[in-house]
């Protein structure tokens, strides 16, 4: 009787939003969808979780699209009065895109590279030119032409042959991130015959300009797992395979040094890292092995001269170190200290040049690029004013150079590419990102870095950005945001896009919780495995100073978050779900226990080291204390748009769709519920980058129309 009266309750009010639509037309009815259930046990440790919505898992079955298929009817039926909306947020969106833009060229073998479009086109164009920057262009790749007729498309892992004549690249047209290499003589505009199918789609040359080495991935779970050996103009199924990372926790991967010396072949779980090598001019001899793996020892590799340089974490470095060896002695008992570590700054890479190298470095949040001279050791940084910011080495392919490029922006600040004379210190912009349609002066805008107190006590840093003429009042909309795992950071960037909120009162805050690496390698391993719950109070407690220190109030809090940062969402609206007005998951991992428990999925193994391995009955325990398919309940739930894509290969479509399936039987609010899902697309949505502002506007117009700012 319970969920018949609330169903009830929930028809009328839909009944109501519809007929709001337009009240000259006939009221009309939409039902909410509601998916069968069919009882399905999943024991493990002795328990027992029924999951009534297991059968959705099965994207051939025609009642699992034609379930999805009602849910985006319902979903675009009850938001149909914002089309209208989207249509404009959209063209403004668009419209401080500049659409003939072009990347910086950069010189790699005697060829200046850029990357550019054309007005009124969705992909990029690739092209180069001999000698220097003004010379004829020859495009490489015009993806417009290749993506004719196509749903998805996307380009990627583009390798020139050392004699500079031929292509590799990856094309894929599922959006399942598996890509089939082809080959293009980039003299005659030939595509080769040659296929090669399933791979990651990057791609390396020997030296010989025949010889291609590549990763396949396993066709099930799509974990990359064997590095081939082609030769040029043979079949495919030819080709020699010449490393199989059996460990399923483990990746495979394999690129060239910079110093165009080694062909390196690398294996990394979350915890460890192996690698292996031959020199360039000697594809068909054997890969030697860097150093054995050792559980827990990171490290990556870069050389210069005669010796490897090993950033790393051996001895209890958390935050890395540097040390190096003779490329004639590699194994881990002949490295010494070159950098040591520091407990309070995190070391994260390392650029190499033929005078110079640059650290990049991050302290107390903030980005650092130190740079240092090779013969005497001075050094020194690159100075930055800003608040909070993004600073980042760019594209440096040209080992022989003193010139650094690299880029920066802020929350307030359009992102400007610089070549950095290192010998000089001076510097040359070499373009500010321009933002169109007249409006746009970063004065308009103000930043701020805010630190929350989370309930154990630890200050979590927050980025802020809002109009200057936004109320800080507590009446102004906020959407919080975050991501949380991994160890990713999510740095405060600029975004032409976000000024569609920005210029409508909104606060957009980026809340650095545990589980990224913003404060050290620390902050990660303090939001991972079995304190990964941190990552979820700490989203909360930031939403809580929010509210208590007049940025915004509940009625006002919007979060958002997708992929891990959905399974935060998921997280949020079961623990604190009075707080916030809306939520927006994209593409979340929210079905925790059963996925992990499914080695045949595409990435489980792989994350074992990220949130545990249910096959241990305490990850277990710690994984179903907070799965949020797992804690659904009886309780009020703010209002949610749920979005996933049906060819996801990261987070598998039918873990949205059992979650909204379940919040809809149990959710006891009025609240409307949805879950769009790209019939096309998979994790990254759409390919085109007009067509993925679409999306953008979708969820912009969602958080909108919940601040009653578009008519009905």
């Amino acid at each position: 009787m319970k969920v018949i009266k609330k169903c009830i309750v929930l028809l009328v009010s839909i009944i109501f939003a519809a007929s709001c639509q337009n009240k000259d037309k006939p009221m009309a009815t939409i039902k909410i969808p509601v998916a069968k259930k069919e009882p399905k046990e999943l024991s493990k440790h002795n328990d027992v979780r029924e999951d009534d919505y297991y059968w959705l898992n099965n994207r051939e079955d025609k009642e699992v699209i034609a379930y999805l298929e009602e849910e985006n009817a319902y979903y675009n039926t009850l938001t149909a009065h914002t089309k209208d909306f989207q249509k404009e947020l959209f063209a403004e969106m668009k419209g401080r895109i500049k659409e003939d833009d072009s990347s910086v060229p950069y010189k790699l073998n005697g060829y200046w590279y850029c990357t550019r479009y054309e007005v009124g086109k969705e992909y990029p164009i690739y092209s180069r030119r001999k000698g220097t920057e003004t010379a004829d262009e020859e495009i490489i790749f015009n993806c417009n032409d290749l993506a004719k007729d196509k749903d998805y498309f996307s380009l990627n892992g583009i390798a020139i042959s050392p004699d500079n004549t031929l292509a590799a690249f990856g094309v894929d047209t599922i959006s399942r991130r598996e890509y089939t290499i082809r080959i293009k003589n980039l003299e005659t505009g030939e595509i080769y015959d040659d296929v090669i199918e399933k791979t990651t789609g990057s791609s390396v040359w020997a030296a010989d300009n025949s010889t291609l080495f590549y990763t396949k991935k396993d066709p099930v779970t799509l974990r990359s797992d064997k590095i081939y050996k082609h030769k040029l103009g043979t079949p495919a199924s030819e080709d020699e395979l010449v490393y199989h990372e059996q460990d399923e926790t483990f990746n495979t991967y394999i690129y060239k040094t910079k110093s165009k010396k080694f062909i390196v072949i690398g294996s990394s779980s979350t915890l460890t890292s192996e690698y292996r090598f031959i020199k360039t001019e000697e594809p068909d001899s054997e890969f030697k092995i860097f150093s054995p793996r050792e559980r827990g020892l990171e490290y990556s590799i870069a050389h210069y001269g005669d010796k490897f340089f090993i950033l790393t974490n051996k001895d209890n470095a958390f935050n890395f170190k540097l040390m190096t060896c003779s490329d004639s002695a590699t194994a881990s008992k002949n490295w010494s200290e070159f950098i040591s570590h520091r407990e309070d700054v995190l070391l994260e890479d390392l650029d190499i040049f033929k005078d110079y190298y640059v650290l990049s470095e991050r302290e107390n949040g903030l980005n650092k690029l130190k740079i240092v001279r090779w013969d005497t050791n001075n050094g020194y940084y690159l100075p930055f004013e800003d608040e909070t910011y993004t600073c980042y080495v760019g594209t440096n392919p040209d080992f022989d150079t003193k010139i650094l490029r690299y880029g920066y922006n802020s929350l307030t600040t359009p992102s400007s590419v610089i070549d950095f004379d290192m010998e000089t210190k001076s510097k040359e912009i070499k373009k500010e990102q321009e933002v169109l349609g007249g409006k746009f002066n970063k004065d308009n805008y103000k930043s701020e870095r805010i630190w929350a107190t989370a309930r154990d006590g630890v200050k979590v840093p927050m980025s802020v950005v809002y109009h200057k003429d936004t109320k800080l009042d507590g009446s102004s909309p906020v959407l919080q945001y975050a991501y949380g795992s991994y160890g990713h950071t999510i740095d405060p960037y600029f975004s032409t896009v976000r000024l569609s909120l920005l210029d409508r009162g909104f606060i957009y805050v980026i809340a650095h919780i545990r589980g990224s690496e913003y404060l050290g390698r620390k902050w990660y391993e303090d939001g991972k495995l079995l304190k990964k719950r941190n990552t979820f109070t700490d989203f909360i407690d930031c939403s809580k100073h929010l509210i208590d220190n007049n940025y915004t109030s509940n009625k006002h809090l919007y979060a958002s978050g997708g992929s891990a940062g959905g399974l935060l969402m998921g997280a949020i609206v079961n623990m604190a779900p009075e707080l916030y007005n809306g939520v927006i998951a994209s593409v979340p991992f929210v079905d925790v226990v059963t996925t992990m428990l499914d080695d045949s999925i595409p990435l489980t193994t792989g994350e074992y080291d990220e949130w545990g391995n249910p096959n241990d009955k305490e990850y277990y325990d710690y994984m179903k204390s907070y799965s949020p398919y797992d804690n659904v309940t009886a309780q009020n739930y703010p209002t949610m748009l749920v979005t996933t894509g049906l060819h996801d290969s990261q987070v598998q479509y039918w873990e949205p769709a059992k979650w909204v399936a379940k919040l809809r039987e149990y959710k006891t609010d009025t609240n409307l519920l949805f879950l769009d899902t790209n019939m096309d697309a998979g994790h990254g949505g759409a390919s085109g980058r007009f067509e993925a502002l679409k999306e953008v506007a979708k969820d912009y117009a969602f958080l909108i129309d919940l601040e009653g700012k578009i008519a009905k």
